[in-house]
């Protein structure tokens, strides 16, 4: 821990991580055995295949961030333990792992604090230090390509589950990703050098959110804010946001925002004093993690008050972590005063995150899961590759106790799809033309329906709308279009917020 106290990471315990990769795609002969099992680190207290939960947590408590810890004592959450995974290819997208070798050693911080090639240009892809020492590395290589792929669409289903363990929102939406430079192909996409990366939303379920829509437009100029806009059915317009809006919900009720995307959602320079604050073994969910044999990918729920809090999961002994922090320097209102973020060794993707708010107490919590995307016959490939994509997050606020909980599917409300590298990703999401056309679009069909429906009694509160037990008037639900507080979400809020409903829910 010396070298973590004096903020310098090292990769690989036995010899260094990287030079054996580029020889051999097999991890071992980088750790020692007692952190590649969890078998051989427990000293046989707790074995692959064992399910952890109240009573044999506190075996693996430094293994886990508090907030996992909390889940598994006091809420009834369970976790499986899965071999360790040695098998480096699994663990990557096969192009970013391909860049990721051919190009280590090139990166470098210009002037500015900006990564570039050898040459001053923008980074030529995969991890620009798969060897980082220090947390403004580490967070470089989970900022210039969040999901490691040149472009994608996500399809994912959402879940806000309240304190009480009942269900109090679940929202369908999209997740667009297209890098137009740092990109594992080597290619910078015509005309978008001064850019990092387009990032869209777009919601389709259920009726009074369909049809919005966000874009995030990235400058490779990582002390640049992004320029965020929006189309809103409540306006009938785009509209831009400003900067502090990126730590507000982006819907009501849900516990994720723009500024949480891959523990990296602002530009790295944005936010300030990096600092390694440990290193070591950890439990993560990098493997295992895809139900791909199940209708639609879900997989099966737990814990929590209603048996529905929790999804099912399997972590592995993950045999060197480091953990950083960082301050949101830029952001001066932000909720947040710092984020702690652990970020597996191996491949330098997170495996969990933690915010802080200004008084230094635990905000929320993210835990990511992830999975080469293969399970018995079933395969879902990125061209002429197996997958490798997030399976699951579950984001759990620490101080009111809600849950937000998603996951990619294989389609969603209104027909959209998970994909990988796709042809004219970019003209059909990336632009304010598309997001003016795709919101009117959508919003229309929705409230086409909207009249049908409101002829049937309790129209307003179906399935898929906030629990109220179809009690309120139509009139309530209709969207309100007044100016929010700095604390509301980015979607205008239901006037049923004005009689008194709790902050985060749409009635009671």
């Amino acid at each position: 821990m010396e070298q973590a106290a004096k903020g310098i990471a090292t990769a690989g315990v036995l010899g260094p991580l990287w030079p054996m990769i580029a020889n051999s795609a097999d991890i071992s002969k980088a750790y020692p055995d007692e952190v590649m099992s969890i078998d051989a680190w427990s000293k046989g207290k707790i074995k692959t295949g064992d399910l952890i939960g109240a009573d044999n947590v506190d075996l693996v408590k430094d293994l886990l961030d508090p907030v996992a810890y909390h889940q598994v004592k006091t809420m009834g959450r369970k976790i499986r333990i899965v071999p360790t995974t040695r098998d480096i290819t699994r663990m990557f997208p096969a192009e970013y792992l391909e860049a990721t070798l051919r190009n280590q050693g090139k990166a470098k911080f210009d002037a500015n604090g900006n990564v570039v090639s050898p040459d001053g240009k923008p980074w030529l892809g995969g991890n620009p230090f798969p060897d980082a020492k220090t947390g403004i590395e580490v967070a470089a290589n989970l900022t210039m390509c969040w999901g490691r792929k040149d472009n994608s669409i996500t399809a994912i289903r959402d879940w806000e589950v309240a304190p009480d363990g009942s269900m109090s929102y679940q929202y369908d939406f999209a997740w667009v990703e297209q890098n137009t430079t740092a990109r594992a192909d080597g290619k910078v996409v015509p005309g978008a050098d001064e850019l990092l990366r387009y990032n869209a939303v777009y919601f389709t379920g259920p009726s009074d959110v369909k049809g919005t829509g966000y874009l995030n437009t990235w400058y490779y100029d990582q002390r640049k804010f992004p320029e965020l806009v929006g189309y809103l059915p409540a306006f009938k317009r785009v509209r831009k946001f400003p900067t502090n809006q990126r730590f507000e919900p982006l819907v009501p009720g849900m516990n994720l925002y723009l500024s949480d995307a891959w523990a990296a959602g602002d530009p790295m320079l944005t936010w300030g004093n990096y600092k390694i604050v440990g290193r070591g073994p950890f439990l993560g969910a990098v493997s295992q993690s895809w139900y791909g044999d199940r209708p639609n990918w879900e997989r099966p729920v737990h814990g929590g008050p209603k048996n529905q809090t929790f999804f099912e999961t399997q972590m592995e002994l993950c045999p060197d972590v480091v953990i950083f922090e960082a301050e949101p320097t830029g952001y001066p209102r932000a909720p947040v005063g710092k984020k702690r973020v652990w970020v597996d060794v191996r491949n330098q993707m997170y495996v969990a995150y933690i915010t802080y708010d200004r008084r230094g107490e635990i905000f929320k919590s993210f835990e990511p899961q992830y999975s080469f995307q293969d399970k018995g016959d079933k395969k879902l490939m990125d061209g002429k590759n197996t997958a490798w994509h997030w399976t699951a997050v579950q984001c759990y606020n620490f101080q009111d106790g809600r849950m937000t909980r998603f996951q990619p599917v294989t389609s969603i409300t209104g027909g959209m799809s998970t994909a990988f590298n796709v042809d004219g990703l970019y003209e059909k999401y990336m632009t304010q033309q598309a997001l003016q056309r795709w919101g009117p679009e959508h919003a229309r069909a929705s409230a086409t329906r909207a009249v049908h429906r409101s002829r049937r009694p309790d129209s307003a509160c179906r399935t898929a709308r906030p629990a109220c037990g179809g009690r309120r008037a139509a009139v309530r639900g209709t969207v309100s279009a007044v100016a929010q507080p700095p604390t509301a979400p980015l979607l205008p809020r239901c006037n049923a917020g004005r009689s008194g409903a709790r902050r985060g829910r749409c009635c009671t």
